[in-house]
């Protein structure tokens, strides 16, 4: 019960301030029929594969019956050696995967949205070139997550600013 009086205050205080679930509906919300309308055309690579399969599986539940939408994404991937020892061997890289995407209406099909989303991570070279290509595969596998995480964010940000222009 203790915990449930400050959950009640935050909830009320929130409510009076105009903030608003992204995804108020649940799956049938205004943004999940809008996402859930989204094509994500095929991208080169294998971080390509994996970036387009995150976004797949995040806009497949949802529900989609408003128009749709073509999602276009273009990757950078690289790896930078940046930690030397006295022999001039790397012993850390850094894996950057960048991504530029674009919403364009199916219909029209008229650029709506151009954004970028990128994220990195950092990865221990060790005697084992098989650890080394393990780890580097690892880090590509969680960048591919959290771009496609950025991405469904901002193309829920856009839908939400969309649908209250619509409204009024």
């Amino acid at each position: 019960m203790k915990r449930l009086v400050p959950l009640l205050a935050v909830t009320v205080l929130l409510s009076a301030c105009g903030l608003r679930p992204v995804y108020g509906g649940g799956g049938h919300g205004a943004v999940a029929q809008a996402l859930g309308n989204v094509d994500v055309q095929p991208i080169e690579g294998k971080a390509g594969w994996l970036v387009r399969n995150a976004l797949n599986d995040r806009l497949s539940a949802m529900s989609g019956k408003g128009p749709s939408y073509k999602l276009v994404v273009k990757l950078d991937d690289q790896i930078s050696g940046f930690g030397l020892r006295s022999d001039a061997a790397i012993t850390r890289e850094r894996r950057t995967l960048r991504a530029r995407y674009q919403l364009i209406d199916g219909a029209t099909g008229t650029q709506i949205l151009d954004d970028t989303a990128g994220t990195d991570a950092g990865i221990d070279v060790t005697s084992s070139e098989y650890a080394t290509i393990a780890a580097e595969d690892t880090a590509l596998e969680r960048l591919s997550q959290t771009i496609a995480d950025q991405i469904i964010a901002r193309l829920a940000t856009f839908a939400t600013r969309d649908r209250r222009h619509e409204g009024q």
